[in-house]
């Protein structure tokens, strides 16, 4: 992901910003006995994109050496960016399910002609109607469906929002990324944003990237937190982590019943190995017990 890529990352105060003060109020709002649920994972399970992560003598599924089948053996989900670009078909959605395991989730992105080229408009709806009826062949599998919106959308087109959120079918969970700035700095615009969401039970995405520090908003709108995280392929990536981690003990502690953290870098080298440091560091401080991927080079060993 290059997206808020920046030449001199060293440059960058990467402090997460102070929560908003609502936040605590939803998870507070939200607070009830059952236990957290945690998944992290990566953007691709593309052998070209994750370097150092698989064996020479990959398992097989069906007769076929199979990267699927063997990531998801090392993560519990993925952030399913393919489908952004295309509609696969049910038989190929039928076999993601069947080489993964009872309890891998799936994390899709909603396909670029409803958010990018369509803009939420009347004509995106028959094409997200197709898209979740083959989705959704997925089951139990599928996780929370994401929309992220083009960086020049912007509140003048409101309405649009408001109808597509009235419109979502709820039996779909869905969180929604907005990266046009001025549905952040623009206060009035930001509430009704955030209340919009919270009102509808729907997922605020925070994106924790370099060149885009004026979009971590950290308000969360349901009891979800849903973080797409892109390293910038250079030694601070580990600390942030590290803050990421205390965020969420606070978060946990407030009432959050669900983590979805996707690994991403502006170049695509070592995310494998970052997501087993946080792993690592997420079993250890929330008492967790994700499986810590193996990598064919030690965590934190990267820079």
């Amino acid at each position: 992901m290059k997206f808020g890529k920046v030449e001199n990352p060293e440059l960058i105060d990467f402090t997460l910003p102070e929560d908003h003060p609502d936040t605590e109020i939803v998870l507070n709002n939200t607070k009830s006995n059952k236990p957290l649920q945690v998944y992290v994972g990566c953007a691709k399970w593309n052998k070209k994109d994750l370097k150092n992560f698989y064996p020479k003598n990959l398992p097989t599924y069906r007769g076929t050496k199979d990267e699927l089948a063997y990531y998801s053996t090392q993560f519990n989900c993925i952030e399913l960016n393919a489908t952004f670009y295309r509609i696969f078909s049910v038989e190929t959605y039928q076999k993601w399910y069947e080489k993964t395991p009872a309890n891998f989730k799936f994390f899709p992105k909603i396909i670029q002609n409803v958010s990018h080229l369509r803009r939420l408009n009347d004509q995106a709806y028959p094409i997200l109607e197709e898209y979740l009826n083959v989705t959704a062949h997925l089951k139990e599998k599928l996780g929370t469906v994401f929309l992220q919106m083009h960086n020049n959308f912007s509140p003048k087109d409101w309405d649009r929002v408001v109808n597509f959120v009235q419109k979502w079918p709820k039996e779909f969970r869905l969180s929604m990324e907005f990266r046009h700035t001025d549905w952040f700095n623009d206060k009035k615009v930001a509430q009704e944003l955030y209340h919009l969401l919270e009102e509808n039970g729907i997922a605020n995405t925070l994106v924790d990237t370099a060149g885009r520090r004026d979009i971590m908003h950290m308000r969360l709108t349901n009891d979800e937190a849903f973080i797409r995280y892109v390293g910038a392929n250079h030694e601070s990536d580990y600390s942030r982590l590290d803050d990421w981690v205390v965020r969420l003990i606070k978060w946990k502690a407030q009432g959050l019943k669900k983590v979805n953290f996707f690994v991403h870098q502006n170049m695509e080298l070592e995310s494998p190995l970052l997501s087993a440091y946080f792993i690592k560091k997420l079993n250890e401080k929330l008492n967790c017990s994700l499986t810590v991927p193996k990598t064919l080079t030690p965590p934190n060993m990267l820079f």
